[in-house]
């Protein structure tokens, strides 16, 4: 009788140890709970938690200490430490937007869309690095000879890079610390793998565990590591947020569709300026740095035309001279359209009222479209004043003067407001060679810029009189 009791008993202990080897992974971010849900816990996403057996884990006493990892310090003698020289990628633009170079012992995480550039880029950086010292470069997508391939057709120098076609994340490390490399570049972490997980290459928990250990290895051999990352459909790196919190710097390679042009943009940086831009053109040869980006996009049109001026913006740490273009026409049916490329279509409907209210000026019977020239999207409220410009003079039929540029905030009082930087704006102005520029009273530079007039304005009105008033002769209608 004892021995029926504890049949049940010992099957029911043996089921309970089975159920507590499995573990529910989100599809969406990798978040695990031991029971399924319809919703995951950590994300809020539906019907994403699938079943997987847990990894064994063993206990921490017999867990062995890693003998690559520094011993404690005191934090008042680390900062008396040596401090390893960044490592140079041979683009400046690249170099600022890192903050002065790649930091040994980093982890960079590099996203884009495919087939924008960044195997090309990466690439380029290898070769500029391998000049310095060993460099591995580990591709998961190409073989050795097609990385080499690449290499030649794009004519780059190679050193001492050497290259691997292996997806196998130990076999990778192993290599990284044969070959003493100052840098280990990963194309792409979507193909690399561990093997003490059972899931498969690309997966969440692939994902999120492989990062995890380049971050340590990393750490602990002072090697910087520089991982390509695919962007899914929603413009998110490997997932939403899945891999951006483990690694130092991420960047996200960017561009306009049909454009040669791509930009470089820092989203976090442990050791340098977020929100930095750098841009880059596609040629033959590869990826070329454009040390003076205002040059893009101010291609404007040999004559003046109505509704077209320049502005300052700022994007990232650097002000950019950026070709604002407005379209006034009178409306055919129905209710009049605001549409607006680059910019906020929300706060164009609000500075129209503010134009009508403070300045007289009423585009209620007109279609209005604005447009920054170039792609690029501005956030700031930098453009408050320009566009209510371009506005004016596309009404008009009038167009402004070509060497004129502009910037400020606008008010729902009519007023104009200051932005931040403006004289930095006005000395890049000043370094293109501009003659004109209308900025708010507060921006006004404490001393004089040689060649170009600053005209401070107030309010609405007095930009408008300002700008029309430095404007040529009205063109005919």
């Amino acid at each position: 009788m004892l021995a029926s009791l504890f049949t049940p008993l010992s099957l029911l202990a043996g089921l309970t140890m089975a159920r507590n080897h499995l573990v529910f992974a989100c599809s969406a971010c990798g978040g695990e709970t031991l029971k399924w849900q319809g919703q995951c816990p950590h994300c809020a996403e539906w019907n994403s938690l699938a079943a997987r057996a847990a990894p064994p884990r063993a206990p921490a006493s017999a867990a062995p200490r890693d003998p690559n990892a520094p011993p404690p310090r005191r934090l008042a003698g680390a900062d008396s430490a040596r401090a390893d020289p960044r490592l140079g990628t041979g683009t400046a633009e690249l170099d600022r937007v890192l903050g002065g170079g790649i930091v040994p012992g980093s982890v960079t995480l590099l996203g884009g869309d495919p087939g924008i550039g960044k195997s090309t880029l990466l690439l380029q950086v290898a070769a500029a690095v391998s000049r310095l010292g060993a460099v591995l470069y580990a591709s998961g997508e190409e073989s050795a000879a097609q990385v080499a391939l690449r290499a030649g057709r794009l004519r780059i120098d190679a050193g001492a890079l050497e290259t691997v076609a292996e997806t196998d994340l130990d076999t990778i490390l192993e290599l990284t610390r044969g070959a003493s490399a100052t840098l280990l570049v990963v194309d792409s972490i979507q193909t690399a793998q561990w093997a003490a997980l059972p899931a498969a290459a690309g997966a969440v928990t692939q994902l999120r565990e492989c990062t995890a250990q380049l971050v340590r290895f990393a750490k602990s051999s002072g090697i910087a590591v520089v991982i390509i990352g695919h962007v899914t459909k929603e413009g998110a790196i490997a997932g939403p947020r899945v891999l951006e919190h483990l690694v130092d710097t991420v960047l996200y390679f960017q561009s306009d569709s049909g454009s040669r042009f791509r930009s470089v943009r820092a989203t976090k940086n442990r050791f340098g300026p977020v929100g930095d831009l750098a841009f880059f053109v596609m040629e033959e040869s590869g990826l070329r740095e454009v040390r003076n980006p205002s040059a893009i996009f101010l291609a404007r049109s040999p004559e003046p035309a109505p509704g077209s001026i320049v502005m300052v913006a700022r994007e990232g740490g650097r002000p950019l001279l950026v070709e604002v273009q407005a379209l006034v026409d009178r409306m055919r049916f129905g209710a009049p359209r605001r549409i607006a490329q680059g910019l906020d279509a929300n706060r164009l409907a609000m500075l129209l009222a503010v134009l009508h209210r403070h300045a007289g000026v009423s585009l209620q019977e007109h279609d209005v479209f604005a447009n920054v020239v170039g792609g690029l999207e501005i956030a700031e409220t930098c453009w408050d004043l320009p566009a209510l410009l371009a506005l004016v003079s596309s009404l008009e039929n009038q167009p402004l003067d070509p060497g004129l540029v502009a910037f400020g905030e606008v008010g729902l009082t009519g007023e104009v407001r200051p932005v931040a930087f403006g004289e930095e704006r006005l000395r890049e102005a000043q370094k293109q060679g501009f003659r004109i520029a209308i900025v708010p009273r507060d921006n006004a530079p404490r001393a004089p810029l040689p060649g170009l007039l600053v005209k401070p304005v107030g309010r609405v009105s007095e930009a408008v009189e300002a700008a029309f008033r430095a404007s040529p002769a009205r063109a005919p209608s």
